[in-house]
């Protein structure tokens, strides 16, 4: 996190804990408004990687699941960056800004996938950065987001993923009514001024919530080589592409999409638990006895009480009964719809 726009944070009531806003001083009520008003959400916990040069398309085009040719300055994408074998070592949300692209990651993440990525550059003509102190990023979301945000950048984006660059920094439309700005360090303390007035501040784990009711999966260390895309339904939002070449885990990718054996899927549940929730937890289901039958992708918070989760579970076991999480004895979760079709 920048520490100048930490320092503004902190000033203003944040509690920060490893470059990540915990609350504002009140988590729950903070939580009341995300589901029923319009807030405000530093993403520092969330960092970046900058992709620049003449090969920077080309370079992307062959590690990454998602048809980087689509990302231009208007539209942004999600994707993911497997192993050989097809699985998941990251999830990332990935825009052109003019001067190259900038993929967003949990902060957990990025210094390896970077280090990573880095190594099959060889001759090509790409830098990799770290940039994420060199910009600030505000999730904006509820009814009044959209009319608020154009008062104040004078437009926003009207498609799903649109992005559009302006004098006041650019602004990306992750939903209807769910949207990320992207601006200058020295910027940022106006405009988070101005849009608190109308927008209640809340902490990250308010943000992951609207994230996980979104259905967008986030891989975190916890569940790194846990799922091949499909099993988030990243090809649900736009993660993958069945039409590009060649990249790391394609063909395993390729050959569970045009088989169809998708025996694991993600669900959006709710656990009824005064215990924390948390991804890579294991849940369990009577078909399967003591053998796991599912993980927890994320898990955050619900304002209904206990937890509202994204969890990769084996289809015919969430058709059989029951899906318990840790134990066969312990809180069922009850799965919730999804607000898209896969």
């Amino acid at each position: 996190m920048n520490s100048t726009w930490q320092a503004y944070l902190q000033a203003h009531n944040a509690v920060i804990q490893d470059n990540c806003v915990i609350h504002y001083g009140d988590a729950a009520a903070e939580l009341k408004c995300t589901r029923s008003g319009t807030v405000l959400a530093d993403l520092s916990h969330f960092r970046l990687i900058h992709f620049s040069g003449e090969d920077a398309q080309a370079f992307l085009q062959g590690q990454l699941s998602c048809d980087v040719r689509k990302v231009d300055s208007c539209t942004s994408q999600y994707g993911s960056y497997c192993t050989p074998k097809g699985r998941m070592l990251a999830s990332f949300l990935l825009w052109h800004d003019g001067g190259g692209y900038t993929m967003q990651l949990p902060a957990a993440l990025q210094v390896a996938i970077r280090k990573r990525l880095a190594m099959f550059v060889l001759r090509a003509k790409v830098e990799l950065t770290d940039n994420s102190d060199t910009l600030v990023r505000m999730g904006v979301a509820g009814s009044c987001a959209a009319a608020l945000l154009a008062e104040i950048m004078g437009a926003v984006p009207t498609a799903h993923l649109g992005v559009i660059h302006g004098e006041r920094g650019s602004a990306i439309r992750l939903g209807q009514d769910r949207f990320e700005l992207v601006v200058l360090p020295e910027q940022a303390p106006a405009l988070w001024q101005r849009l608190s007035k109308e927008a209640m501040p809340v902490g990250a784990p308010c943000w992951d919530w609207l994230e996980i009711k979104a259905g967008i999966p986030v891989i975190t260390p916890a569940t790194q080589e846990q799922f091949i895309p499909q099993m988030a339904n990243l090809q649900a939002i736009g993660g993958v592409s069945f039409q590009k070449g060649c990249y790391p885990g394609q063909e395993i990718v390729a050959r569970t999409q045009y088989l169809g054996k998708i025996k694991r899927r993600m669900y959006l549940a709710n656990i009824q638990s005064l215990q924390p929730v948390a991804a890579g937890d294991e849940l369990f289901s009577a078909d399967m006895a003591e053998q796991s039958s599912g993980m927890v992708v994320n898990a955050a918070p619900s304002p209904d009480g206990g937890f509202d989760v994204l969890a990769v579970i084996q289809t015919s076991s969430v058709e059989a009964g029951k899906i318990h999480w840790q134990a066969l004895d312990g809180p069922t979760l009850e799965i919730m719809p999804l607000p898209y079709s896969l």
